[in-house]
């Protein structure tokens, strides 16, 4: 039994005195777990890159690299799956605070109690286990749903087309209403995974330089269904300036973002405009200036009240219209923004017209720096 227990709970032990990690090895593995030992943050952070761990124990006052600054590297890298991290402490001035809030889930302080420290790796273990199982079971739950979904969708066009027999007006309006709600549970999956992946750090974005006003071009004609049943106008305005051209960031998903915006900005339109506007903005730092980019989507709808608006980029929120979809769309906008080092906000006033507005760096890996 104790061997399989060290197969699956690998534990990183992280200490710049090598008494302190010869009386972590027997603590821990007494409970039969298997300890990695090192000596400092660099060699730490190069073990985990190449094995995580089941959980990482981290003295906090290390030379060179603390504690805290391997947690935050461990936690800004989306690469590695949820790690727990024990930080452990000599000094009673050591903040729980700064480690915390740089990404620990624990803090203990020395001398270390065994019973103690056995009880808090059993508890942080535990926590691994519960998120790797939802971790697992959105996984297998996404399969499950999807195939069904794909499946259908293939089916339905099939019969759309006549392939199994011609059909009358009566099955043609039947199979058109239940093409349309496939896609839209399917728009939904998509969505709550994206979001998900955002939520757990596994999404990763591919930054490359495209041309801002083609890919919102596409966006307004392939809404273009939508405008014409309302008889709706959407202006886009665009400076010419080359920053436009070759804006740097992931494509597919500000694409998300710029859909999202003006679909609903479209939706809850019933007469008017719809206005999308791009300007440049200089954001001065401490690297020097760089142009930053900032994509207004203007509608002269329905308006959202105050109340709405507080919680609006939240997940769920779903607002009191009638119109009102998952809650999920704009949280999920929020969070691709936020992970391009921009801001989304919003201004608006019942049956006055809505303003939302996204600023995002001309390079984010300059803000990064």
């Amino acid at each position: 039994m104790p061997n399989s227990i060290a197969k699956t709970n690998y534990i990183l032990a992280v200490d710049d005195l090598p008494d302190n990690l010869f009386l972590l090895k027997l603590a821990l593995e007494q409970e039969g777990h298997d300890v990695v030992l090192v000596e400092d943050g660099k060699t730490a952070l190069a073990k985990i890159e190449a094995s995580p761990p089941n959980l990482v124990l981290l003295d906090v006052m290390m030379p060179e690299m603390d504690g805290y600054e391997v947690t935050r590297r461990i936690r800004s890298n989306p690469k590695y799956p949820y790690i727990p991290i024990l930080l452990i402490t000599a000094h009673e001035q050591s903040s729980v605070v700064e480690g915390l809030d740089a990404g620990a889930d624990d803090f203990i302080r020395k001398p270390v109690q065994i019973d103690e420290l056995q009880a808090r790796v059993r508890s942080l273990l535990r926590l691994k286990q519960s998120i790797d199982q939802r971790e697992n079971f959105v996984r297998c739950l996404t399969h499950d749903l999807r195939t069904p979904l794909v499946a259908a969708d293939r089916v339905l066009n099939l019969m759309q087309q006549g392939v199994f027999g011609e059909i009358n007006s009566s099955m043609e309006e039947a199979i058109t209403t239940m093409i349309g709600s496939n896609k839209n549970l399917l728009d939904m999956l998509n969505t709550l995974l994206a979001v998900y992946s955002y939520d757990i750090g596994r999404k990763t974005l591919s930054f490359v330089p495209f041309n801002l006003k083609d890919l919102l071009q596409e966006i307004i004609a392939e809404l273009a269904p939508l405008m014409e049943e309302k008889a709706l106008k959407v202006k886009l305005n665009v400076p010419t300036e080359p920053k436009i051209q070759e804006f740097v960031g992931d494509r597919l998903e500000l694409r998300r973002v710029f859909t999202n915006l003006i679909a609903n900005a479209i939706k809850f339109t019933d007469e008017g405009s719809v206005e999308v506007n791009v300007s440049l903005m200089n954001n001065h730092s401490s690297n020097g200036a760089y142009p930053e980019t900032k994509i207004e989507i203007k509608d002269t709808g329905i308006g959202i009240s105050r109340e709405d608006q507080t919680t609006l980029f939240e997940a769920f929120h779903q607002g009191n219209h009638k119109r009102s979809g998952s809650g999920l769309g704009l949280h999920l906008c929020r969070q691709i923004v936020q992970a391009h080092q921009g801001t989304i906000t919003v201004k608006s006033q019942v049956n006055q017209g809505t303003v939302f507005t996204v600023c995002l760096p001309g390079d984010p890996n300059k803000n990064e720096s």
